[in-house]
């Protein structure tokens, strides 16, 4: 059709293999994503140390202002595939998040995560070290066997809540929860300004797992594999895609500990404090898109 695509990603807030563009191509090529297998190139959309990124204005409750990466926001058009699944923070994974966190440089994803702070319970904890061990921000110190959490350097990635293996460390869902999905959705919408007409959005609706893909581990799935939704309203995407997996029966035996029957919130069965559905509220209320929504099966 006359385009010229290529395929892009943006470096993680965290370390690990995709926190800098030289890791980053090179573990996308051994997981088959190069030229010679696609056809296309692949291009780190923001830059060597996430340091390439436009300023985009939206004008909205959070930011006046997003940072998005700078490959992004200069292309002409864009595909968002996105693998839908669970997620602790926001209760589930899709379109929208891919667009809020996905296209934002590290700067930009610092910027959203800011919104929520961990809390630490001094009682529970037992000084292991896990915690420090698998912070990215090097935001925890143990001494004395107690934790101790810098909050100008923590980013609020939960990465510590993860690993904590007795549950000491938690968010303040009551306070910071819905701030921290406004941040996500207003870099959403920063993420298609300009293009809102060029952009195409594909949700992956198998392998359902409990956790983001960011974490460097998997689990069970906790529904059956459904299928792949396509859609020109990442909004409206995402609604369909939690109706469909919350119209099935839950796999028991995986993280789902409750709401297995078809019609039951299946990613409250994960994370109970979660409010998966405030993303298409706030989403729909600054005009990303429409929750309404027409399945059509093909």
């Amino acid at each position: 059709m006359g385009g010229r695509p290529f395929l892009t990603d943006t470096n993680t807030l965290y370390g690990g293999g995709r926190s800098n563009a030289v890791d980053h191509l090179t573990t996308a090529a051994m997981h088959g994503f190069s030229q010679l297998v696609t056809g296309c190139p692949a291009i780190i959309a923001d830059g060597l140390r996430s340091e390439n990124f436009c300023e985009v204005e939206i004008g909205q409750k959070r930011f006046h202002r997003v940072k998005i990466a700078s490959e992004i926001a200069h292309a002409d058009s864009m595909i968002v595939v996105s693998h839908f699944k669970g997620h602790l923070p926001f209760g589930f994974g899709g379109a929208i998040k891919n667009l809020g966190m996905g296209c934002a440089p590290a700067a930009g994803k610092s910027e959203q995560h800011s919104a929520k702070a961990v809390m630490l319970n001094r009682e529970l904890c037992i000084g292991c070290k896990s915690c420090e061990k698998s912070c990215p921000a090097s935001a925890i110190r143990v001494e004395e066997r107690i934790a101790s959490i810098d909050y100008q350097l923590c980013r609020g990635c939960g990465e510590c809540l993860r690993t904590c293996p007795v549950h000491a460390l938690d968010f303040d869902w009551l306070v910071e929860a819905r701030p921290l999905v406004e941040r996500m959705v207003e870099y959403a919408l920063g993420a298609v300004k300009g293009k809102e007409d060029r952009t195409g959005f594909f949700n992956f609706l198998t392998n359902i797992t409990p956790d983001c893909d960011c974490v460097p581990w998997s689990d069970a799935p906790i529904v059956p594999d459904i299928g792949i939704l396509a859609s020109l309203d990442p909004v409206a995407l995402d609604q369909a895609s939690f109706d469909l997996v919350n119209r099935q029966t839950g796999i028991r035996g995986s993280m789902l500990e409750k709401n297995f029957h078809p019609g039951e919130d299946k990613f409250r069965g994960l994370w109970e404090n979660t409010e998966g559905l405030y993303q298409i509220e706030y989403a729909e209320t600054i005009g990303l898109g429409s929750s309404r929504y027409k399945l059509v099966e093909v």
